[in-house]
């Protein structure tokens, strides 16, 4: 079965994802003062190394949720690994000072649950798509919802077909 997203591929490198990861955190840096991050695994465990970086922030927290099984079709979420309750319980609880970082925001599916986790922490995605859009409060690059982005850990180095179906002269 052909995935009609790859006709609308958006291919990341990690030179593109390094500068829009550091963009975000520039972004970050005026909101708050950050007391942890919480990284969801596993697209956000680098994108957070970034930001914890350059916002010099040393607490930094996992909460591991599968949800993309085949690479294709989102399946159904499973939480292998709730966030640490010394983290949620930073400042006021319920995850105040607390940054979520993940790489991408599709169907909100994934924000969701963080949210309920941690509703008072501030939920920080490098890319967007519209459905998940309204349940993050700060991203970096928007996509459509058909779009599927390939990630640099996703991808080796090979040919890549061009847009246009036929390219004979």
């Amino acid at each position: 079965m052909e995935n009609p997203a790859q006709d609308k591929a958006f291919p990341v490198s990690w030179d593109m994802l390094h500068r829009d990861a550091r963009a975000l955190a520039w972004r970050l840096s005026g909101q708050g003062e950050w007391k942890a991050i919480v990284a969801i695994t596993r697209g956000g465990l680098v994108p957070a190394a970034i930001i914890a970086r350059e916002l010099g922030i040393r607490t930094i927290e996992t909460v591991c949720i599968a949800s993309y099984h085949d690479y294709e079709n989102q399946g159904e979420l499973q939480v292998i690994k709730p966030v640490d309750p010394k983290v949620v319980d930073l400042e006021e609880g319920q995850g105040s000072g607390v940054l979520v970082i993940d790489d991408l925001v599709d169907t909100g599916k994934t924000a969701r649950v963080v949210r309920e986790m941690l509703p008072k922490a501030h939920f920080a995605t490098v890319y967007a798509k519209p459905m998940g859009c309204p349940l993050v409060d700060t991203f970096i690059t928007e996509v459509s919802q058909d779009t599927w982005i390939y990630f640099p850990w996703d991808m080796g180095l090979q040919f890549q077909p061009p847009l246009a179906k036929d390219t004979r002269g």
